[in-house]
């Protein structure tokens, strides 16, 4: 598929999408292959207490292509990582007869166990109210319900209603791209959607071609620094502009203050003249074609009197 972006573009929200026909196909895009082995729970990852992180990586590993972050995100809507004061997380249920960090049923937690064994380091007989048991017992009961082939169908068998789907995938997705920030540098290519992993190995594969003004690589055998973020964007199906600053100005924008995805494009100069855009993949690292003399190249996005603008996120206005 080949997503067009223009001047007049929205965003395209992952909510809307999963609102559409292809819901199935909008899920498997943003969790089509799990991130798990790249995250590090040593570092801070949102609201996640690290002992947390470290059993959603874990626990993701029973179940083939889970991502950690659906995890991470129903632990956070149920009891916020096991922090909730409320009846039923630590000790007891709830109204609805839950208990334990992830909400788990009685009979449904005493119906994973018939079917696993939970990997030792929880409780002896296992609990619903340890997280280690919880959580391994959440990846097992996602598997056993479809995931991750059938994500929404699974999600949805946990708390079987279309709102709670919605709101662990939003949540899920905010995780996924906080963890994953990319590496920098193209021997570990990272990225949250496949649009920014085609775009980024693409681009990757241009190292070392000189800067060409007006370059589009096919003829010239070089590029400027917009043919390369166009050529790179077209092998991942989104059409942009040709100029940096209409590329800018196609969007979707991303806030200010808000963290760098591996694939945003990053733009320079000013409102009335971007003269220069970037490729970026994480670690405070771009891949450009920087100028007249030079050749395509990974370096720093932020340097030194450098006239920064704002970036834009082509990669989340296609579904793959």
């Amino acid at each position: 598929m080949m997503v067009k972006l223009g001047a007049a573009v929205g965003t395209v929200l992952f909510i809307a999408v999963l609102a559409a026909a292809g819901v199935v196909n909008a899920v498997s895009a943003l969790f089509g292959s799990s991130s798990s082995a790249h995250v590090n729970c040593a570092k801070p990852v949102e609201d996640i207490p690290p002992a947390f992180c470290a059993l959603y990586v874990a626990a993701a590993s029973v179940c083939p292509g889970l991502d950690w972050s659906v995890l991470a995100a129903i632990g956070k809507i149920e009891t916020d990582h096991g922090r909730l004061d409320a009846p039923g997380v630590t000790s007891g249920e709830n109204f609805a007869g839950a208990g334990g960090p992830m909400q788990f049923l009685e009979p449904t937690f005493a119906g994973v166990l018939g079917r696993h064994v939970l990997p030792p380091g929880g409780a002896t007989p296992p609990s619903r109210y340890n997280p280690h048991d919880a959580v391994h017992a959440a990846a097992f009961y996602l598997c056993d319900s479809g995931a991750p082939q059938d994500l929404y169908k699974a999600i949805f068998a946990y708390n079987h209603a279309d709102w709670y789907v919605r709101d662990v995938l939003a949540q899920a997705r905010k995780y996924a791209e906080s963890a994953d920030l990319g590496s920098g540098n193209c021997v570990e290519i990272r990225a949250a959607t496949p649009a920014a992993r085609l775009t980024i190995d693409f681009a990757c594969t241009k190292l070392g071609l000189p800067y060409v003004w007006g370059g589009d690589g096919e003829v010239e055998g070089g590029f400027d620094c917009s043919g390369l973020t166009k050529a790179a964007y077209h092998a991942a199906g989104v059409e942009l502009p040709r100029t940096a600053h209409t590329q800018h100005d196609a969007g979707p924008r991303v806030p200010s203050g808000e963290p760098l995805l591996p694939g945003d494009l990053v733009f320079y100069g000013t409102s009335r003249d971007i003269h220069h855009v970037g490729l970026y993949i994480g670690a405070g690292q771009m891949i450009h074609a920087p100028t007249f003399g030079e050749v395509v190249k990974i370096g720093p996005y932020r340097w030194t009197g450098d006239d920064y603008y704002g970036a834009t996120r082509p990669h989340r206005a296609v579904s793959m």
